[in-house]
């Protein structure tokens, strides 16, 4: 067992100068394969936040009822108080009238035109906001309607209705991501496996001379398999690189973006458990590109 042991991690070392006797071809394997890997990568946090951000907004769901006109302030008062008593409502303010003017008066820049009107024509209205449990699409709907049947709401409105949008255009953009990081995860594999298959052929004097002295096939696959492993693992850990240093620059923009919108999400680059993912998807790539390779060109090379 320990004269196994001892003779992988030969191996291990054999394939790494092998590596490093190659350099420019190692390296352009390397930097193909982390492309390869920080594309998806990318896209996938950038999803991810994009993601928090609208499930931020959707929590903060805001659902507007616009009284009638016959409701003065103390009915509208009572409604809100009656209506802060029910499950699955989390807050209820009231706005009159006249501070639904003053508000679209301060936010619209129409001050001057609005002088000119003989009245008011805004309603009073009631902003609710659901617990974040009742915030679901379905159950928005469903208060929404139970709300418009009540008699003194004119009109019951949802304003969150782009973020559903954004939600499923987040869901496609998952889905595209999952589909290109197969795509790329393919062409990870045909890399090595190609690269494989080159040392195979170079060396192929040396592997029937080999087989002429009595080594197996695992013998010699060995060091094909640790040299996949290793250009997987090192196109994994310049990807992470790579994606460290294009979210660095996305993050300033992102930062600003979330402001806009009084979200404080921020682009997270990746946490531990995703820092060991990239070199290790990276290292199976490789190994499994490796393997197909070798077992399909080993099998070809015959002392003869």
């Amino acid at each position: 067992m320990r004269a196994l042991l001892i003779r992988h991690i030969q191996v291990f070392f054999y394939s790494l100068g092998q590596l490093w006797r190659t350099p420019w071809g190692s390296l352009m394997s390397v930097a193909v394969i982390a492309v390869s890997l920080t594309l998806p990568t990318a896209l996938y946090l950038v999803l991810e936040l994009t993601d928090e951000i609208s499930g931020s907004w959707q929590t903060g769901a805001e659902i507007t009822l616009f009284l009638t006109a016959e409701v003065d302030d103390k009915a509208a008062v009572e409604l809100a108080d009656r209506l802060r008593q029910r499950p699955g409502i989390r807050s209820v303010s009231y706005v009159s009238a006249a501070a639904a003017l003053e508000e679209f008066r301060q936010k619209s820049g129409f001050g001057v035109a609005l002088d000119l009107l003989d009245q008011n024509p805004l309603p009073s209205l009631l902003r609710l906001q659901p617990d974040p449990d009742q915030a679901a699409p379905a159950q928005i709907n469903q208060l929404i309607e139970q709300f418009q049947a009540l008699a003194e709401v004119d009109t019951a409105e949802f304003d969150h209705a782009w973020v559903q949008r954004l939600h499923a255009m987040v869901a496609i953009g998952q889905r595209l991501a999952l589909i290109a990081s197969l795509l790329l995860g393919v062409g990870v594999v045909l890399i090595i496996g190609n690269t494989i298959r080159l040392a195979i052929f170079n060396r192929r004097d040396e592997i029937e001379i080999s087989k002429l002295i009595g080594a197996t096939d695992a013998f010699i696959r060995r060091p094909f398999l640790y040299s996949g492993l290793q250009q997987g693992a090192l196109g994994g850990l310049l990807a992470l690189l790579l994606v460290y240093a294009s979210l660095s620059l996305l993050a300033p923009v992102a930062d600003r973006l979330a402001g806009f919108y009084q979200s404080g999400l921020t682009l997270q680059i990746m946490g531990w458990v995703e820092l060991l993912l990239l070199p290790i998807i990276g290292g199976a790539l490789g190994l499994f590109g490796a393997w197909l390779a070798v077992g399909r060109h080993l099998r070809d090379i015959e002392p003869g």
